[in-house]
C-alpha cells in the first residue's frame, strides 16, 4: 500500500511539475519542446512531437527530445501498482494494465477535439510504460494542446488584422500627378497585436492633394477596425474639400457621439502644388518633418488640438512654403518613440539626419526607417512621403 501510494506522489509531482514547464510562451516550437524535453525526462523515453499545420496536411516535426543519461536523473517514479491503473489502455488499443510495448502514442488533442498532432515515445530497453506513466503523458499532452490551441487562435487573430492593416495601408487614394509620393508600414513584430496606425492620400480641387496620417489609440483587430472606420469618415469629409483644420473639427464631432469608437492622433497636411504651400493641422499627432535639397531635416512647429474623439475640437492650421527640392514626411510614433526616453530627445534625433542630398520620397521612407531602428521598434510605424513635382521647362 505504501508502495502505491509513493506512486501516485510521484505521479502527482510529476503532473504539477507539468504545468510549471509547458506553455510558458504563445509560442508553438516552445511548447512542443517543452512538451518532449518533460516527456524524454520524466518518462525516461525518447519523445517526438509531430504538428498537422492544417487538415489534410502532412504533418511536421516540431520537436524531439532524448531521454537523460545520468544515472540521478530526475523522473516519475512507477510500480508495478501503477500498471493497474485505468486509464492505461486508452492509449493502447484497449487493453489494460501494464503497456505491452516500448513505443507509446497520444493524440495531441484536448479530450475529443480535432488532434493538432501526435507525441510518440520510444523506450529502448528497460521496462513497458506503465499505466502511472500513460496517465502522466496525457496530461502533459492535454496542457501542451491548450497552450498550442490558445497559441492558433492567437496567431489567427493577428494575421488577420495584419492582414487588414496592410491592406488599407497598402492603397491609399491617389493624389495629383504633380505630388510624388511613398509610404511605409511595419508592424511592431510577428508576435505583437497591430495597432491602428495608418496614413492615406486624398485628391481635392484644383491640383491639391491631402496627405494624412494616422494612429488608433491601442492594438489588435478592433484598432484596425475603427482605423478603417476613420479613413472611410475622412475621405467623406475631404472631398467637401474644407481646410484641413475644419476636417478635424468634423471628424472630431463625429466620433465623439460614438461612444464606442476609440480616440485617435492625426496629422492632415493639404499640398497646393500651383502655389508651392503645405497647410497642416494636428489633432495630438506629432509634427511632421521636412527635409532640404542637401537632406538636413526640419521640424515643422504646428499647434497641436487635442485626438480626435473628445469633442473638444480647437484646432488650427498653420501654412508654409513647399518647394520641389523638399520632401515632407509625416508618420506615427513608433517611428522616433522609445522606452523610457523623453519624446523631445526622440524628435531630436529625426531633426538630426542628414540623408544624402537630393533624396526623394521613396529613399526617404527607406533611409529614415533604417537608420532610426524602425523595424525593431516596439510600436507599429506608418510614414508618408511627399514631393512637388518640378514643373517641366516649357
Amino acid at each position: 500500500m505504501a508502495e502505491r501510494d509513493e506512486a501516485l506522489l510521484s505521479r502527482v509531482e510529476a503532473m504539477e511539475q507539468a504545468i510549471g514547464e509547458i506553455g510558458t510562451t504563445l509560442d508553438e516550437t516552445s511548447t512542443c519542446r517543452e512538451l518532449a524535453t518533460f516527456a524524454a525526462r520524466h518518462l525516461r523515453a525518447a519523445a517526438t512531437v509531430d504538428l498537422t499545420p492544417e487538415r489534410g496536411a502532412a504533418p511536421r516535426r516540431a520537436a524531439h527530445a532524448e531521454p537523460p543519461t545520468r544515472a540521478d536523473a530526475t523522473y516519475a517514479g512507477t510500480t508495478d501498482a501503477g500498471a493497474a491503473d485505468a486509464g492505461a489502455g486508452d492509449a493502447v488499443g484497449g487493453q489494460t494494465g501494464r503497456v505491452p510495448a516500448h513505443r507509446l502514442s497520444l493524440p495531441l488533442a484536448v479530450h475529443d477535439e480535432e488532434p493538432l498532432g501526435a507525441v510518440t515515445l520510444t523506450r529502448t530497453g528497460g521496462a513497458p510504460f506503465t499505466g502511472d506513466e500513460v496517465a502522466i503523458l496525457r496530461h502533459a499532452v492535454r496542457l501542451a494542446a491548450r497552450h498550442l490551441g490558445h497559441a492558433r487562435q492567437l496567431a489567427a487573430t493577428e494575421d488577420t488584422a495584419l492582414h487588414l492593416q496592410r491592406a488599407l495601408v497598402a492603397e491609399p487614394g491617389r493624389p495629383h500627378p504633380n505630388l510624388e509620393v511613398a509610404g511605409g508600414y511595419l508592424p511592431a513584430g510577428s508576435r505583437t497585436l497591430v495597432g491602428g496606425d495608418w496614413f492615406e492620400t486624398v485628391r481635392l480641387h484644383f491640383g491639391r492633394s491631402l496627405l494624412v496620417v494616422g494612429d488608433v489609440m491601442g492594438h489588435g483587430l478592433d484598432a484596425a477596425v475603427d482605423m478603417n472606420a476613420y479613413r472611410t469618415a475622412l475621405r467623406d469629409v475631404a472631398a467637401t474639400d474644407l481646410p484641413p483644420h475644419r476636417v478635424l473639427r468634423h471628424l472630431d464631432s463625429v466620433v465623439a457621439e460614438d461612444d464606442a469608437r476609440r480616440p485617435a492622433t492625426c496629422l492632415l497636411v493639404r499640398v497646393d502644388p500651383a502655389r508651392g504651400t503645405a497647410t497642416f493641422a494636428s489633432a495630438g499627432h506629432l509634427p511632421p518633418a521636412v527635409f532640404a535639397a542637401d537632406g538636413s531635416a526640419e521640424l515643422v512647429d504646428l499647434p497641436v488640438g487635442p485626438p480626435l474623439g473628445t469633442g473638444v475640437g480647437g484646432y488650427e492650421p498653420t501654412t508654409r512654403p513647399l518647394t520641389p527640392a523638399e520632401t515632407l514626411l509625416i508618420f506615427t510614433d513608433g517611428l522616433v518613440e522609445r522606452r523610457g526616453e523623453d519624446i523631445d530627445v526622440s524628435l531630436a534625433r529625426l531633426a538630426d539626419l542628414r540623408l544624402p542630398a537630393g533624396s526623394g520620397p521613396g529613399q526617404v521612407v527607406d533611409e529614415v526607417l533604417r537608420r532610426l531602428g524602425a523595424h525593431g521598434a516596439e510600436d507599429d510605424v506608418a510614414v508618408l512621403a511627399a514631393r512637388i513635382r518640378a514643373r517641366a521647362p516649357q
